[in-house]
């Protein structure tokens, strides 16, 4: 069994990887760059290694310096993970002629799937269904075109090396062919170096359906179910699930046997997944199911595999690779349940999924499943559940920590295990419901609006489901009159804000207080009259002289302009702050300066443009938070004025 194990990856997947190697009693050393210094899967390894310079390409996309850190610690072992070196076959050989173990199929079996024409044709040969389409080695323009026209609009023009969305067109008629493939082949020849292309019918209503499979050095292998990977921005999964909504037994069956087939072909080791695209118009059906592709590697959403199975497929991985027979039979493994997994980003859905980097000030996330409800305050409607499931939450950053600019900025994978695939969708919205993070924006109440959808509670789900609900679920969420008014008193009583005359505490009032977040007025009423029933719907936190409030994914930190030390975020209480993610390019002055109205402070590089921060009125600079080069979120109080007397 290997003692030893380097991760070379980073985030939630090197702390996932972690947890169970240290329940197997595994020693693990983590990899790290500059900006992942003190990150949580550094702290977390028994070891670590610095391998470089924040970009990826200078530090974790450099086999030569893994390698050197696994034989510098000792480690007998090396995982990737997913992404980055995890379906790099030449990086697999490297480890190996090293002398250490690779977590992970062989280099060959990797490299038969990389390319997607001849990974089709392999499945083919194999007995697999496949998309009908064109593979030719004929790339002309004209051959091309009259193969689509052979196949019947619309059609999908693909990169053969491509992935992740890159390298794709949809063309809906012939007239448009020739400017699609044009542009398909430019972007597949820049992302991949390889211009050449495949063209696929293109399915009307499609799902995205794959399968688990493992197999071991002693020709086993076995799949693990389905998950639907439907739901879909620009091509990168947002919600996973487990088993597929509206698979029959019947279906299940071939498409798994399938999968096994298609494993088989290329003599597969360890944990991989077979992609499949189901034409769903007639519902799930075995005869309009067709393999995509095949990913090399453990999936980002393998988690709802686990938790219908009971397996840990890390361990299995682990197993696998010190030789060891897969732990368990296909007759052994059975589905328990439902499991939902949604992934929370750091992004502002309302402004075009725009990443949103910085410090987590605040980063709260429960598993906890708790008897609630909630309203859906911008499409309306109410839902209520006694969330019978089990949480469980997937990250790799911490509170005080940092989503940076250089990676992928994925903060969590939330999931929900139940016993029916309603009660999971419920547990998990009251998870994503709870999530606490200020002052980077997330896409939680986007999940949340997604979650509570009544198509999607149907289990009416297809790739295009998120562009055919945009205005349902992409909308910039408002604080609520009756959530404005109760945070209003527990500000009042926080800090000592003046209100109007006649007003007092557990009397009738009609008075009312102005309270703030990121620089947005709000008017709170003060009013003991009104009765609150705070516990139903949102997290509410009073911090000092600031209250915190989370409701369906969208969290708040109110301050009243008159609070102390508190930046209101307006010119008017003399708190710059970050209108947008940035990075400071200069800093002007120095706390304790004399500044006069107008005067720049700062200046900050958001969206390729400088835009300068300046002094609200006459004053001192009275607190100093912005250093040249550092990396802001949106909201971050840079500077603090004090106005002159």
């Amino acid at each position: 069994m290997i003692t030893s194990l380097l991760i070379a990856n980073r985030g939630e997947i090197a702390c996932r990887i972690i947890r169970t190697a240290r329940a197997m009693g595994v020693r693990t050393v983590a990899v790290y760059s500059d900006a992942d210094a003190k990150a949580l899967h550094v702290r977390q390894a028994d070891e670590a290694v610095h391998i470089g310079p924040s970009p990826a390409r200078e530090s974790y996309l450099v086999g030569e310096k893994i390698i050197a850190a696994a034989k510098a610690t000792g480690a007998e072992a090396i995982h990737p993970g997913y992404g980055f070196l995890s379906e790099n076959a030449d990086f697999a050989q490297s480890v190996i002629d090293a002398g250490l173990i690779w977590v992970g199929p062989k280099p060959d079996s990797i490299r038969a799937m990389g390319l997607k024409d001849a990974a089709k044709e392999r499945m083919i040969a194999a007995g697999v269904p496949v998309t009908p389409g064109y593979l030719g080695e004929d790339q002309s323009p004209d051959v091309l075109e009259t193969e689509a026209g052979k196949i019947g609009y619309p059609v999908l023009i693909k990169a053969v090396a491509g992935g992740g969305g890159k390298g794709m067109r949809r063309v809906e008629a012939a007239a448009d062919f020739a400017d699609a493939l044009a542009s398909c082949k430019r972007e597949a020849a820049s992302s991949f170096g390889d211009d050449r292309v495949l063209i696929e019918k293109y399915i009307l209503s499609p799902r995205h359906i794959e399968v688990q499979v493992f197999g071991d050095t002693h020709g086993n292998v076995v799949h693990l179910f389905e998950r639907d990977c439907s739901l879909q921005r620009r091509h990168q999964k947002v919600i996973e699930e487990a088993p597929a909504p509206g698979m029959s037994e019947e279906t299940r069956e071939a498409i798994c046997a399938a999968a096994v087939r298609a494993a088989k072909a290329v003599d597969y080791v360890g944990a991989g997944t077979i992609e499949f695209i189901a034409d769903a118009s007639e519902g799930l059906r075995a005869d309009r199911i067709w393999f995509m592709e095949m990913n090399t590697r453990l999936q980002v959403e393998h988690p709802v595999t686990e938790e219908i199975t009971g397996v840990d497929l890390v361990e299995w991985q682990l197993r696998v690779a010190s030789g060891e027979a897969l732990p368990k039979r296909q007759d052994e493994l059975s589905i328990n349940g439902w499991a939902i997994e949604a992934r929370l980003y750091a992004e502002d859905p309302a402004k075009g999924f725009l990443p949103s980097v910085g410090r987590l000030e605040r980063f709260r996330l429960t598993n906890l499943i708790r008897p609630s409800r909630w309203r859906n305050e911008v499409r309306g409607g109410e839902f209520e559940s006694d969330y019978p499931g089990t949480g469980r939450i997937e990250t790799g950053v911490a509170e005080g920590g940092e989503i940076s600019s250089f990676y992928d900025p994925m903060i969590a994978k939330l999931i929900c295990h139940a016993a029916d695939r309603r009660a999971a969708a419920l547990g998990l919205c009251g998870i994503v419901a709870d999530a606490e993070i200020w002052p980077l924006k997330t896409n939680a109440t986007f999940l949340h609006a997604l979650l509570v959808n009544p198509d999607f509670t149907r289990g009416d789900v297809h790739t295009g489901f998120i562009d055919t609900h945009q205005e349902d679920v992409i909308f910039e969420m408002d604080p609520p009159q009756w959530l404005l008014d109760p945070i209003a008193e527990v500000l009042v009583e926080a800090s000592n804000v003046s209100v109007p005359q006649g007003f007092r505490l557990n009397a009738p009032s009609n008075g009312s207080v102005r309270i703030m977040d990121r620089g947005h007025e709000f008017v709170g009423r003060i009013d003991s009259r009104t009765s609150y029933d705070l516990r139903a719907y949102p997290v509410i936190t009073p911090v000092r002289d600031a209250v915190f409030a989370t409701m369906q994914g969208a969290t708040w930190r109110f301050t009243t302009p008159a609070a102390r030390g508190i930046a209101a975020g307006t010119t008017a209480d003399g708190a710059i702050l970050s209108p947008m993610p940035g990075r400071v390019t200069a800093v002007d002055v120095a706390a304790g300066d004399v500044v006069t109205k107008g005067q720049r402070l700062v200046t900050l590089e958001a969206m390729k443009m400088e835009h300068s921060l300046t002094a609200p009125f006459d004053g001192t600079v009275d607190e100093l938070n912005a250093t040249p080069g550092a990396q802001v979120s949106e909201g971050t109080v840079l500077v603090k004025v004090v106005r002159a007397e």
